[in-house]
């Protein structure tokens, strides 16, 4: 498996892919349409970190960070997810992405990953109670769909414990 940065062009199509059932089937994403490859390549663009997975040259999962909230001192947060084609997982796509992922944020200086599951999803609290993350609360029937309400837990991850105060800002990804 090899983890690297996501490319809009060239990554977009199968991260939509990936994702595409999880919004039609599931209620693990709250999105009611399936997302294309043209607004997929626009998140990635827009993301603060995106990577993939590759197995055999074919993306088997992606994870990425976005801003928690907009305003300023919410900065050094951000919230992540992680995405793994269904052929490819419990094979340590997941847990590759995320600790790829979280080593790049810790470097640019970002201290605090959030995370929302919606329960049931035995498969995603595992994953992220192993890669370290701490259940903070949960919010009660905060999703409606496919027909009934949804609770979401959410999981926090400080990326630097002990860390000193952060710099004034997040330092921008490699290359930006």
């Amino acid at each position: 498996m090899r983890i690297r940065d996501a490319h809009p062009e060239r990554d977009a199509g199968a991260c939509a892919e990936i994702y595409r059932p999880v919004v039609t089937e599931t209620a693990t994403s709250f999105e009611e349409s399936a997302p294309g490859t043209e607004e997929m390549a626009r998140r990635i663009s827009a993301a603060i970190e995106w990577l993939v997975a590759e197995v055999d040259g074919t993306v088997a999962g992606y994870a990425y960070a976005s801003q928690h909230r907009a305003r300023a001192a919410y900065r050094w947060a951000v919230d992540v997810s992680a995405y793994v084609d269904s052929a490819h997982r419990r094979r340590g796509a997941g847990q590759g992405l995320y600790a790829t992922l979280f080593d790049r944020l810790r470097a640019r200086g970002y201290r605090e990953a959030c995370a929302g599951v919606t329960l049931p999803n035995d498969a995603s609290l595992g994953l992220h109670r192993a890669m370290g993350f701490e259940e903070v609360g949960v919010y009660r029937r905060i999703g409606w769909k496919f027909g009934r309400w949804h609770d979401v837990m959410w999981l926090q991850l400080d990326l630097a414990p002990g860390a000193p105060d952060p710099p004034a800002e997040p330092a921008p990804a490699s290359g930006a």
